[in-house]
């Protein structure tokens, strides 16, 4: 009998834009603005799709101006958008059947997802918790503290392309980075079983 190799580990590179406030706010106040992200054939590539949406906020409709600065993200862009219900089943969608890996640089975007889902009463899906911190990953391979993407992008010595603190070119920027080392995070990890 033939065996047939696992199927390649597809990751999908993930960030969120949120509302957010001059002041600050707690983390059950920030609802998801934008949702990008970028789906990795494998850990060594190529870019097999992209995923962009903006996500209708419901618990703070109005976007602060300090929002609005930070992302570029424009009340208009979010008002004419489908509200997270709508479109995490969309996105979902996109990714396709597992196996898949989440990838974000840092914690925040796991548990903002969390957070949405818990506000609409959805369920989140149970692979998105196989997750991968790709600052923290990064900080722990190239050594040093852990960094943001730009700072990163900059040490490696590429480009910021696009706007920082939007969705898609943040996901795509970080897609960049995580090219350069997801296949040692991957042969470490076939290394352990």
């Amino acid at each position: 009998m033939r065996q047939t190799a696992p199927p390649k580990m597809r990751y999908v590179i993930v960030d969120l834009e949120a509302t957010c406030w001059q002041e600050g706010a707690s983390p059950d106040r920030m609802e998801i603005i934008e949702l990008g992200a970028v789906l990795l054939a494998s850990s060594r590539g190529p870019v097999a799709g992209e995923f962009g949406s903006f996500v209708k906020p419901v618990a703070s409709p109005e976007l602060s101006a300090f929002c609005t600065q930070l992302t570029s993200i424009r009340q208009a862009d979010v008002d004419q958008a489908e509200p997270f219900p709508e479109v995490l089943p969309r996105f979902i969608a996109w990714i396709g059947p597992e196996p898949f890996t989440l990838c974000s640089w840092g914690a925040y975007d796991l548990r903002q997802l969390r957070q949405d889902c818990l506000r609409h009463r959805l369920e989140l899906p149970a692979a998105f918790e196989r997750h991968i911190n790709l600052k923290q990953e990064y900080s722990r391979l190239r050594g040093g503290r852990p960094m943001g993407m730009k700072r990163a992008l900059a040490r490696e010595g590429i480009p910021l392309e696009g706007s920082h603190h939007r969705g898609i070119d943040d996901a795509r920027n970080i897609a960049k980075l995580a090219l350069l080392f997801l296949p040692e995070i991957e042969a470490g990890a076939d290394h352990e079983r």
